[in-house]
């Protein structure tokens, strides 16, 4: 049910439910920076995806009251699932104009399928569980096959506008950044990307790959302990600081050249090239790194699956299916290389390792005679060194 006015509603003395202080905006991604444990999301997301549920969830919010349907019915994605699961408490479909009416930052409470403000009743919709979520995914599945079909010809139409990219690297820009012969890393922060950053730590202290950052990835390499080489995107999600730590930086672009994130790159002070393209802006670092004559591109964070790829919910995403064509077997998910890039010798036996041949080398100088020659010299300049002492405080 959605509601256009405010109105007046009971509230229970003890005030039950979920309170916190409400933060309100029609991007989820823009509304996770300014999250804080407890808050009350209020959102205007249809089809909420697996990476806008982790970052609500990572920021722990209290409860989340959606706008739109959280589940539209088009594909199973996987968002809802998410946050039901964690235990956060979801309000859909509660309509459009709780977003004017809401103050941000006002104190509010979440109580079964209603929002309040004091004790007026805001918004009130569905309220999602575990039930009606499997429910709702189980009907979106049965109309994956038109999901697919416009998957499919979102591909064709995006190959025909990019084919000299594809093809040939046409429009590719000339980097400073070496990557002829090369491992590269690609990081977008999207699915599991710290966990996959952690488990290749030692594959990047053996192969020093050229660290690439996907827009808000560039942090993420940052949070990790790492300097990028590059950051590649539209500068939407990027920090100031991590765009001024002396990275290359390539502006992804519009086909037509329009570029909106370079004129705060410029303001920045930070020099920047542009790549127009139609793609998306992981899709362009990929090719870009291709075409340089990178030998392997690792991804972490991307998208890998059919699953994945629709959950995304944009046919931009058909570009995504393409490039992974275009790299073949040059291009490897984080996951694989840290299940086959994996120390055989834990620290742990490195470290009894060393205390064994210490031990056994002790064992050899104790029972030969120069090793007694030794050690009868080591006790000699002990006593010189006592001797020495008592004589500088007598």
């Amino acid at each position: 049910m959605r509601i256009g006015t405010m109105r007046r509603g009971k509230a229970s003395e003890t005030e039950p439910g979920v309170t916190g202080t409400v933060r309100v905006d029609r991007r989820t991604k823009n509304l996770t920076k300014r999250l804080r444990p407890g808050d009350i999301a209020v959102i205007d997301h249809v089809d909420i995806d697996r990476v806008s549920a982790d970052s609500l969830v990572a920021g722990k919010v209290g409860a989340v009251v959606n706008a739109a349907a959280s589940i539209s019915g088009r594909y199973p994605n996987l968002g809802p699932g998410i946050l039901v699961e964690a235990g956060i408490p979801l309000v859909d479909g509660v309509g459009k104009d709780v977003l004017a009416q809401l103050k941000e930052g006002v104190p509010g409470r979440v109580e079964g399928n209603q929002l309040f403000v004091g004790d007026q009743v805001v918004a009130e919709g569905v309220r999602q569980d575990e039930e009606s979520v499997a429910t709702a995914m189980t009907e979106a599945r049965a109309g994956l096959s038109t999901q697919l079909e416009a998957f499919a010809t979102n591909t064709m139409e995006y190959m025909k506008r990019e084919r000299a990219l594809l093809l040939d690297g046409v429009g590719v820009p000339d980097v400073a950044t070496a990557i002829e012969g090369r491992h590269v890393l690609v990081v977008v922060r999207g699915y599991d990307y710290k966990e996959d950053l952690q488990a290749l730590r030692p594959y990047i202290r053996d192969y020093r790959p050229v660290l690439i950052g996907v827009d808000g990835g560039a942090d993420a390499l940052k949070e990790a302990g790492y300097q990028p080489d590059m950051i590649i995107g539209d500068m939407d999600s990027v920090s100031d600081d991590v765009l001024r730590c002396g990275a290359e930086v390539v502006v992804h672009a519009y086909p037509d050249g329009r570029a909106p994130g370079l004129q705060r790159v410029q303001d920045l002070g930070v020099d920047a090239i542009t790549f127009p393209a139609a793609a998306t802006s992981e899709d362009i670092a990929m090719l870009l790194a291709d075409e340089k004559g990178a030998t392997l591109i690792v991804a972490v964070g991307t998208h890998a699956t059919l699953v994945e790829f629709l959950d995304k919910g944009r046919g931009g995403m058909a570009s995504t299916f393409l490039t992974r064509l275009r790299l073949g077997g040059k291009l490897v998910d984080a996951k694989g290389v840290s299940r086959l890039y994996r120390s055989r010798i834990s620290t742990l036996v490195l470290v009894l390792l060393v205390l064994a041949a210490l031990a056994a080398i002790a064992a050899a100088l104790a029972v030969s005679t120069a090793g007694r020659i030794y050690f009868d010299l080591l006790v000699d300049q002990w006593d010189s060194f006592v001797f020495w002492l008592e004589n500088l405080f007598a």
